[in-house]
């Protein structure tokens, strides 16, 4: 009986259900559990199972550049990181309210480091998250362009409950670049949230877009409801290295 209910389990992909009951009958812990006690741990162990298998999937879609956690984040350095700040958007209400974060600072100061640790957070929080390189995101959609999935691409980034943009603005725009950008930030205006990191301050960005009356259509939607930390400080990277 025991060998034909793991043979259904497996059937039925009750992966977590099935090792813990391959557990339970090998060490006899059965005995000593009541029969409510038994099909909690069974049930248990199934959520856990898919709950941990869901974020690891979320985990690879979003492709983050750093395995980061809250946890290293250093929050001693002198970097202008305000720890409150930062701590309070680790519940990732800002997500449910549709805010955008804007992090800028010099090369080597931790920015990408700070987005991935944020996305990863909301990862394992259940929000669906994508992480681009911004030249390597308008680089693969102007091939999207060319192919005809474009409009597939689109929609897959539209329907990510947070956006992260990093490397914003190490080349300024070319005009097909800008009208991808504003699809982009249109679509998810005022119903997703995006983070984006740059080493160009705030003020900086209406150049780097270029043509006036698109990078105020881009800004004034980025601006709404959105948060900043600006970044100061040497590099980590080098500071790491001295030492």
């Amino acid at each position: 009986m025991n060998e034909i209910s793991l043979s259904r389990m497996n059937q039925l992909k009750l992966y977590g259900m099935q090792r813990a009951f391959e557990s339970l009958i090998e060490t006899r812990g059965y005995q000593q559990l009541t029969h409510d006690e038994y099909i909690n741990m069974l049930v248990q162990a199934e959520w856990e199972d898919r709950e941990n298998r869901r974020i690891s999937r979320s985990l690879r879609q979003a492709r983050f550049r750093y395995h980061a956690s809250l946890e290293e984040i250093d929050f001693i350095q002198n970097r202008n990181l305000d720890k409150n700040q930062f701590l309070r958007f680790t519940d990732c209400s800002f997500i449910d309210r549709r805010e955008n974060i804007l992090i800028t600072g010099p090369t080597g100061v931790g920015k990408s480091y700070l987005i991935s640790a944020l996305g990863h957070q909301a990862c394992l929080k259940g929000y669906k998250v994508l992480y681009f390189n911004c030249q390597k995101l308008f680089s693969s959609l102007k091939v999207a362009k060319a192919d005809g999935s474009y409009p597939k691409e689109l929609t897959r980034i539209e329907k990510a409950d947070l956006l992260i943009l990093d490397d914003f603005g190490l080349q300024s725009l070319d005009p097909h670049t800008r009208m991808i950008l504003l699809e982009i930030i249109e679509d998810r205006y005022d119903k997703r949230s995006a983070i984006i990191g740059s080493q160009f301050p705030v003020d900086k960005w209406y150049d780097l877009i270029g043509e006036g009356t698109i990078a105020d259509a881009i800004l004034d939607r980025l601006y709404h409801g959105s948060h900043r930390i600006d970044l100061k400080g040497e590099s980590l990277r080098k500071k790491n290295k001295k030492e």
